[in-house]
């Protein structure tokens, strides 16, 4: 793994990194504080992280998503 990141594809691809992935869980953690589940069971933490990604998809699709 070491090599493939790297190379310059992979010198590429982590760059974008920062820009397109760690903001997300940069507002879900921050914004949202959600720094530990309050739950317990793989089943259950699974949801309340998808509940978590359900509200931050749908607070970029209100800012976002009605050009007209």
């Amino acid at each position: 793994m070491k090599k493939r990141v790297d190379s310059f594809e992979g010198k590429t691809i982590y760059g974008h990194r920062m820009s397109i992935i760690e903001p997300v869980f940069g507002n879900i953690c921050t914004n949202k504080r959600l720094n530990r589940f309050s739950l317990r069971g793989k089943s259950k933490v699974q949801g309340q992280w998808r509940m978590f990604c359900l509200v931050h998809n749908i607070e970029k699709l209100m800012r976002y998503g009605s050009i007209h």
